[in-house]
């Protein structure tokens, strides 16, 4: 195998690189979108807000520092905070100091949030399997969580959250 230098990388991306890009960056686009489409629809929620809720309904005590959720949905503070602010005034979170260390804040799923976790999980459900798990054979699912989480541990080493 040549110096790397001597090469240089790819000057632009041909061929089945080009053909495997755009299927993904297409998917990456209008994926999200699909989601958002229809949590908005049938639960009043993004995708986001969504993820933010069943990651507390998953919690023990419903409870996460706001920092390891900000972690688990790949988000600043800022745009957690801002999450949080909109859940809490429809009474599906609370904040409040951390007991052990007044220096963190907690996200408490209340009672109302976990209904609303409930509520929209079935169609939520239903579409992730009618535009995803659906479309695959079982092999292929294995290799799309696979390929998933090569991808994803290559943008953070420690990479994402993955359920229990």
């Amino acid at each position: 195998m040549g110096d790397p230098r001597e090469t240089g990388p790819p000057a632009s991306l041909t061929g089945d690189d080009l053909e495997t890009w755009a299927a993904l960056a297409t998917l990456l686009e209008w994926l999200p979108v699909a989601l958002d489409s229809q949590l908005q629809r049938d639960a009043q929620l993004t995708h986001f807000e969504y993820g933010v809720l069943y990651a507390l309904a998953q919690a023990p005590e419903r409870t996460l520092r706001m920092s390891v959720l900000a972690g688990y949905a790949n988000s600043t503070l800022s745009r957690l905070s801002r999450a949080a602010a909109r859940l809490g005034a429809r009474g599906w979170l609370r904040r409040t100091p951390d007991p052990v260390d007044g220096r963190y804040t907690l996200a408490v799923l209340t009672d109302s949030g976990h209904a609303k976790v409930l509520d929209a999980t079935p169609g939520h459900v239903q579409v992730v399997h009618r535009l995803v798990l659906d479309r695959l054979t079982g092999a292929q699912g294995r290799q799309l969580r696979e390929i998933s989480r090569r991808i994803t541990t290559a943008i953070r080493e420690q990479g994402a959250w993955e359920p229990s």
